[in-house]
């Protein structure tokens, strides 16, 4: 029977490296409302994941939060460790990933943010807040949002220099008389259904090289030896790889969300491979919908704290999907 460690949350100990800060609109943020520091925190935790809470709770805002720089940054636990004690930091109801669609108008860009809580919340607490966080954006989003004027144009507010007259004020416009125009009867747009998308075409690049689709299964094999694809099984699941890279993922994420959670031994890698592409196809991400000038454009997906697929908040129970909390049969 599992014995719950009561002692003191274990700060980290300093490191050779200093803790990288993530691009801006990412990494850490810390939701509201949080108790005070104290030596209590975490203590109900195993001694592992108590150390790595330790230390993300230490981290500043916007600290890049993914496994390799965590990893890096303190010297106890390696990445597969620490990606085990993110897992369970999110069942414990601490952290959350979550992905942001932040801008304005027509620069958007996703992000990818992990909000932190010290004090341990349950699933309907994270489902109010993110549902709130998604209605109004954080403070500091508005901050990343402006974006500066190219180094050409001169500063409008300089200050003039000493003994300089002061420029007089620019005269008032003239109103300029527009004759009223008749009324214009106007045909409201029929809405007409969207075809269904077709099969994704792979991208081949010129010279015979592989396509990315290709690359990212051939690499399976290196970042897991579980998962070792002959060139044949990589042609054969090419296709099903291209339609993830089609839905705005990356190789990187396809390679995590293919790797995470591994079975102590892959019989048939073929298979196993192709049930995950099959059963973890992240959605497609509906296309930016047009706003008015000023208006902040944002919606909010949670990722899955174990394979990183997103969804929904209220389709994830203890950050986790549905697949990741009812894990393949070895």
């Amino acid at each position: 029977m599992a014995v719950s460690n009561h002692s003191p949350a274990l700060r980290a100990p300093a490191s050779s490296r200093a803790h990288p800060k993530a691009k801006p609109g990412y990494g850490k943020r810390s939701v509201p409302k949080q108790h005070h520091v104290s030596e209590g925190d975490f203590a109900l935790l195993p001694e592992r994941e108590r150390h790595i809470a330790g230390y993300v709770d230490a981290l500043p805002e916007g600290a890049a939060m993914d496994i390799k720089s965590l990893a890096r940054s303190q010297p106890l636990y390696g990445q597969m460790a620490v990606g085990s004690a993110l897992r369970a930091l999110g069942v414990a109801g601490h952290l959350r990933h979550v992905r942001c669609l932040s801008g304005e108008g027509d620069q958007v860009r996703w992000v990818t943010r992990t909000f932190w809580s010290r004090t341990a919340r349950d699933n309907e607490w994270w489902n109010a807040f993110l549902a709130a966080e998604e209605r109004h954006p954080a403070p500091q989003e508005a901050a990343e949002a402006v974006v500066p004027p190219p180094p050409w144009v001169p500063a409008a507010s300089a200050a003039p220099e000493a003994g300089a007259p002061a420029e007089a004020p620019a005269s008032a416009p003239v109103p300029v008389h527009v004759p009223a125009q008749p009324p214009v009867t106007t045909v409201p747009q029929q809405r007409t259904a969207e075809p269904e998308p077709g099969p994704v075409p792979v991208p081949r690049a010129t010279g015979g090289r592989p396509s990315p689709a290709f690359l990212a299964l051939a690499r399976l094999g290196r970042t897991d030896s579980r998962l070792a694809l002959s060139a044949a099984d990589c042609a054969a699941l090419e296709q099903a790889a291209a339609e993830w890279l089609a839905r705005d993922v990356d190789a990187d994420y396809l390679t995590h969300a293919l790797t995470a959670g591994l079975p102590a031994s892959v019989d048939s890698p073929f298979g196993f491979v192709r049930r995950r592409l099959r059963d973890k196809l992240p959605p497609r991400l509906p296309a930016a919908a047009p706003a008015t000038p000023g208006t902040p454009v944002r919606r909010l997906m949670v990722e899955c704290t174990e394979c990183g697929a997103p969804g929904r908040p209220e389709a994830f129970r203890d950050g986790l999907c549905r697949l990741c909390r009812e894990p393949d049969p070895a």
